[in-house]
């Protein structure tokens, strides 16, 4: 079978077999154009897990701020947390530290929904915009109010 039709057909066989005609520097039989495209996805994959990061601790800093009576250990551990796996990833993959600037808007968005299903506050008791600067999401030291 040709590596190319084992894209569609059988993904793990497809990855073994590439791999060992690019170890081997047999090129012309790698099907380069997924190789590429896999690539790439790898890289979203690790936007995306940037952002999913962002959106949680975006979410429990607005938990933080405008419902303080729910002040919990849970959710200093979960802001802490996700600080932490934040800044392995910008340590492991420093051009990733421009996606923060990018994925914000968006995973602030996600995190007003998360915190008004959490907290039963109205969207309205939210900010349109996130009323912390990435580096304050991203200090170790900063919980709000």
């Amino acid at each position: 079978m040709v590596t190319r039709d084992l894209y569609d057909q059988d993904f793990l066989e497809w990855t073994v077999r590439n791999a060992g005609l690019l170890r081997a520097g047999r090129f012309g039989e790698a099907d380069i154009e997924h190789i590429a495209e896999e690539i790439e996805d790898m890289g979203k994959s690790q936007r995306r897990a940037l952002g999913s990061r962002l959106e949680v601790l975006l979410e429990h800093l607005l938990k933080w701020q405008f419902q303080p009576g729910g002040r919990s250990s849970s959710w200093e551990s979960t802001i802490r947390i996700q600080r932490t796996k934040i800044a392995k990833l910008l340590r492991e993959m420093p051009s990733l530290s421009h996606g923060v600037a990018e994925e914000f808007a968006d995973a602030y968005h996600t995190a007003v929904l998360a915190a008004v299903g959490e907290t039963g506050l109205p969207r309205s008791a939210f900010p349109a915009a996130c009323p912390f600067s990435s580096d304050q999401v991203l200090d170790e030291e900063f919980f709000p109010g």
